[in-house]
């Protein structure tokens, strides 16, 4: 879906949240085969049983990929993702939980080089079926202002 909206528009306070996605052990080995990371406390379910845990936990980058890729369910052709500050993983998820991402809007600052864009802050937070939160982030976007020379 395209939603065309200028920095303008935006409006601090406005809040969204995604629909759920389990996390499975296929994710957790597919993940660990794309990233390198064979860390045992993601794929050595005997080691991980004797650990605080007691088993296996997914990767934070996953669980931030899955997480920002619920997030992407609209098209503003007037914004592109910046970047992300503040990544912070608070609570491991393990196979069969399901997390959902909650985005608000948190901040509108002028853009230091660019005065035809701005950047807009929406604060992710990830949390897994209890509601605890488990990764919290800020996303970044540069969002181009009405009026912008094209």
């Amino acid at each position: 879906m395209t939603h065309e909206q200028f920095f303008e528009d935006y409006t601090l306070g406005a809040t969204r949240t995604t629909t759920g996605r389990t996390i499975t052990e296929t994710d957790i080995v597919m993940h660990a085969g794309q990233t390198g990371d064979f860390f045992p406390h993601h794929m050595d379910a005997a080691w991980c049983a004797t650990q605080d845990f007691g088993q296996r936990i997914a990767h934070g980058t996953l669980v931030f990929s899955v997480g920002i890729g619920l997030t992407a369910t609209v098209i503003n052709p007037r914004a592109m993702s910046y970047g992300y500050d503040r990544l912070r993983f608070v609570k491991p998820v393990f196979i069969g939980d399901t997390i959902t991402s909650t985005v608000e809007i948190t901040a509108k600052r002028d853009h230091p080089k660019r005065a035809g864009h701005g950047i807009v802050v929406e604060t992710v937070t990830i949390v897994n079926q209890r509601r605890e939160t488990v990764l919290v982030c800020e996303h970044l976007h540069l969002v181009e202002r009405r009026g912008a020379p094209g």
